[in-house]
């Protein structure tokens, strides 16, 4: 049987048919390309997926779910853990929320990662993003700044900055003290760029995040309303923000990003028509 090079992890929280469909939809178009694991970020136990891989029963978990950091550390670590980490060589990160237009979008993405060594981090491209108007003439460029809704990343460079001694759902490739991850993007880019990687964003591929759910079922999701969860989100990440880099906001952060982003590409001259 043909080695599957990728390990796509969902995470999901109550969203069963939800998840149920993106599972099956990725694997009828990407099944040579992906293996698919769930992350059950502490549903109840009538809304987990069916395909559910590990689930995160604990109380807290069941209260407050794991969010996108802590769930893709859970993920990402028990892969570890079980010995099935080495088995792949790209790891797709996905929200169960993420609706993918290409069917059979995975081929292009590694297509790309096998071209550019360099890139650790691949994100697809969304309508909504400004983005996208800088990638109209060439439809990949490397970014200092990327949502987290959908990342494909290098194994290396997993295995270059990641938790080995203990790997656990806070802290592995996340720093999962930032509970409701803002500025781990950020932060993740930093972290290649800081290596002599690169992370950038494609419109050969292109994925929407579906805010509905946010937006309506919060209660059924199990979490705070959309304005509030946003204004903790922010609060929350701030303080994170400041203790850990002393910084009073998150473009200070990202500013901090972009002085690894532009020495990347003084060490790289050759990639220099990637720079935006």
């Amino acid at each position: 049987m043909k080695k599957k090079e990728v390990a796509t992890i969902i995470l999901n929280r109550n969203l069963k048919s939800v998840t149920d469909k993106l599972y099956k939809k990725i694997l009828k178009y990407n099944k040579n390309h992906t293996d698919v694991y769930i992350v059950d970020s502490g549903s109840d136990k009538k809304k987990k997926s069916v395909f559910t891989t590990w689930s995160a029963d604990w109380k807290s978990a069941r209260k407050n779910g794991l969010r996108f950091s802590r769930g893709m550390n859970f993920g990402l670590s028990n892969l570890y853990k079980e010995d099935k980490f080495k088995d792949y060589n790209y790891f797709l990160l996905l929200t169960n929320d993420s609706e993918v237009e290409s069917k059979n979008f995975l081929k292009n993405l590694i297509s790309i990662m096998k071209r550019f060594k360099s890139i650790a981090i691949l994100s697809p491209c969304s309508k909504k993003w400004g983005e996208k108007f800088l990638l109209k003439k060439n439809k990949l460029k490397f970014f200092w700044y990327i949502h987290n809704n959908a990342l494909l990343i290098r194994k290396e460079f997993i295995e270059t900055i990641c938790n080995k001694k203990n790997p656990n759902y806070k802290n592995f490739l996340f720093d999962g003290s930032n509970f409701r991850g803002f500025g781990a993007d950020s932060e993740l880019i930093m972290k290649s760029y800081k290596n002599n990687y690169a992370a950038a964003i494609t419109s050969e591929v292109w994925i929407e995040e579906n805010e509905s759910y946010l937006l309506n079922k919060n209660n059924l999701i199990k979490t705070d309303r959309y304005d509030e969860n946003l204004r903790l989100y922010i609060e929350e990440g701030l303080k994170w923000i400041k203790k850990k880099y002393k910084f009073d906001s998150k473009w200070d952060l990202n500013l901090h990003v972009k002085k690894y982003y532009d020495n990347f590409f003084k060490k790289n001259k050759k990639l220099n028509n990637y720079k935006i």
